[in-house]
């Protein structure tokens, strides 16, 4: 399954459109853009660039997948039912149809608590390819419970759209890896670059394999579309050699 982390200053559906051809023309099945990658990351006003998960925005993302024939999972601020607002990630799937919509669980810091409300359901799945996709955002990968809830419900690749800031650099470059290892899948990270507002992000978006090597990476300064494979039969030799799902013993770190 060949997936393309799109590394980006830019933000908008043109953006995404390009990235989304570049993506199809590599032979890219999947394309992740960073978080809240259709508006960019330092929004004055989230609420006001909000739209509901199948509004105008959602479906332009979706003729933009169908028209080139490869998936799309993209960052918007979404307004709920009830009118919140979430920072939310979508997949959408190479026929343009809705495949999972997940909103952010763990805000960071005070600007995201002070625009965004915190979604509910951790776990959202979707099937493409053969493979089972979760979706986290940012700093929800840094909580090992959360990637391991994904793990032990059968994700094989994990799509985490990201705005990582400066000088987290460790996240990326350590914790992620780390991730794919400890819990047995495929992570798939990726960050805006360069200086948006008054956050300056740091790039280094990445492919990382559940052996704990990263088979794509960027800088953390440059634009760039990485392009790298996840392979489900070296997943699953990999999950052979390492068991830490079978060998856990949960008895005795409850929660």
């Amino acid at each position: 399954m060949r997936i393309a982390l799109h590394q980006t200053r830019a933000a908008g559906l043109d953006a995404l459109d390009r990235a989304a051809r570049e993506a199809a023309a590599r032979g890219a099945r999947l394309l992740l853009t960073p978080e809240l990658s259709l508006t960019g990351y330092a929004l004055a006003d989230p609420a006001g660039s909000a739209q509901q998960n199948d509004g105008p925005a959602a479906q332009a993302v979706s003729r933009i997948a169908l028209r080139h024939g490869v998936a799309v999972g993209y960052g918007y601020p979404e307004r709920g039912e009830d009118g919140a607002v979430h920072n939310t990630a979508r997949l959408v799937g190479p026929d343009g149809e809705a495949l999972a919509n997940y909103r952010k669980t763990h805000l960071y810091g005070s600007y995201e608590a002070e625009h965004y409300t915190p979604g509910s359901h951790l776990v959202v799945q979707a099937r493409l390819a053969g493979l089972t996709f979760g979706l986290l955002i940012c700093y929800d990968v840094e909580f090992p419970e959360a990637v391991r809830a994904h793990a032990l419900a059968g994700t094989d690749v994990l799509l985490v759209p990201t705005a990582l800031m400066c000088p987290y650099d460790a996240v990326a470059t350590t914790l992620v890896p780390a991730r794919a290892v400890e819990s047995q899948l495929y992570v798939a990270y990726a960050n805006r670059v360069g200086r948006e507002g008054e956050f300056d992000f740091a790039g280094r978006s990445c492919l990382a394999a559940p052996d704990g090597t990263v088979p794509a990476r960027a800088d953390g300064v440059s634009q760039a579309l990485l392009v790298a494979d996840a392979d489900p039969a070296f997943l699953r030799a990999s999950r052979e050699r390492n068991p830490y799902l079978a060998d856990r013993r949960p008895e005795l770190y409850p929660a």
